[in-house]
């Protein structure tokens, strides 16, 4: 093996800026794909069997906590909950458990109630609408929130019930609405603060101004509360959101299995834990990323984008000539990680994916013979050129069928 390292061959501009970037010590991350993102219109609600199942990938995959879904809801969610918590409690998993609720106390009995039936707290994630459009449209003022914050909160604290405030619609809060409310929650016993970009309306500047304001108002009142961040994608912008949230404050964010959610939907999770690992920020071992994601895909009846980055069929795969070369090259290589940076910005390694090679219109005689390697294949230059031939006729990449029968029609004894 040569002495080459990563820094020989690629010159990394994303760390060249110079910065303020300040990241916590430990990074946590909340999974809302049982909650948040089962409020997509489109998906199909999973059994209580998968939603127990998804928990375990969850935890393999060193997700800190999972919101379990809103109780408030019904009975059906408040018996779900609880399931999963005791699953949880019972075999010592890492991850721990929240659920969501309105503040109102009707919402957060069924959490206390979940949380004393499987012998775990279960964090209350209580959210109220802060921007002036919610207060118009709903008839809020300050004085009335404040006193549902306080109710609520003080309620679920009473009951040893751990509090996250949530202000939905954070980012077009007016400050002095978003101090009164944070600091009512925090004086009525709530550990932790969330912000939320419930319309996905941030920018990345946007998100560091907001959250330098809310950690220095913190530090004003000299309290020791967390920062959440939780982010909608409507403009695209939720892993940039998240990563300037932390950057600046946060030290939680929330994400979703493949971004499932309202509208648009919410941060992917796959995403979020990926560039978390890549700018070495989390050390979790995520291997079971693409498990994770088609289990939602399939549970949720939620498509795979081909073309989804990290876990779709084509994130690492190519068919086209110049790129296939290089990748061949650099697989042939003893520094088998070469094949996974040549054309790649994520190794496939690291999610348990490998670099794959197709036959095309747009393939050479790279693409062929590696796809012959790959297939335990070998026949004569002649058969490859056959092969070529008819993928350049092709309208489409060849299957392994098309591609076996032009070697049976050449090379009958080959196959």
């Amino acid at each position: 093996m040569s002495d080459l390292r990563i820094d020989d061959l690629i010159y990394e501009w994303n760390d060249k800026e110079e910065n303020e970037d300040h990241f916590p010590p430990k990074i946590m991350v909340t999974d809302e794909t049982l909650r948040d993102g089962l409020q997509s219109p489109s998906i199909t609600q999973p059994d209580i069997e998968d939603k127990v199942s998804l928990l375990y990938l969850m935890n393999d995959l060193g997700i800190s906590y999972a919101d379990l879904g809103l109780p408030g809801a019904g009975p059906r969610f408040r018996d779900e909950v609880a399931i999963m918590a005791k699953e949880i409690a019972t075999q010592g998993m890492n991850i721990r458990p929240q659920s969501a609720a309105r503040t109102l106390v009707a919402d957060i009995e069924p959490i206390v109630s979940a949380s004393q039936e499987a012998g775990i707290p279960i964090e209350a994630c209580i959210f109220v609408g802060s921007s002036p459009v919610r207060q118009y449209v709903e008839g809020w003022t300050i004085d009335q929130l404040r006193g549902l914050i306080e109710e609520s909160v003080g309620f679920a604290v009473n009951h040893e019930i751990p509090v996250l405030f949530v202000t939905e619609d954070t980012t077009r809060a007016r400050p002095e609405d978003l101090k009164a409310l944070y600091k009512t929650a925090i004086e009525a016993g709530a550990q932790r603060i969330c912000l939320c970009d419930t319309v996905g309306n941030a920018t990345p500047r946007g998100v560091r101004v907001l959250t330098t304001f809310i950690r220095e108002f913190l530090e004003e009142m000299g309290v020791d509360v967390g920062i959440d961040w939780h982010g909608h994608r409507d403009r695209g912008l939720d892993i940039a959101n998240s990563l300037a949230a932390l950057s600046t404050g946060a030290d939680r964010v929330h994400a979703c299995a493949l971004g499932v959610g309202e509208r648009s939907g919410n941060t992917a999770m796959e995403l979020l834990l990926v560039n978390l690992r890549l700018l070495g920020l989390i050390d979790n071992d995520i291997h079971k990323i693409k498990e994770y994601t088609e289990m939602v895909s399939k549970t949720t009846r939620t498509p795979m984008p081909y073309n989804k980055p990290i876990v779709g069929p084509d994130a690492f795969r190519t068919a086209t000539g110049v790129h296939a070369a290089a990748v061949a090259k650099a697989l042939h290589t003893q520094d088998k990680w070469l094949g996974d940076i040549v054309y790649s910005g994520v190794p496939a390694d690291m999610i348990g994916r490998r670099q794959r090679i197709e036959v095309g219109p747009m393939s050479g005689l790279h693409n062929v013979r590696f796809w012959l390697e790959q297939h335990n294949l070998c026949v004569s230059d002649e058969c490859m050129e056959a092969i070529l031939e008819a993928a350049k006729r092709s309208s489409k990449v060849l299957t392994y069928d098309e591609i076996v029968a032009v070697i049976k029609n050449l090379e009958p004894a080959a196959v």
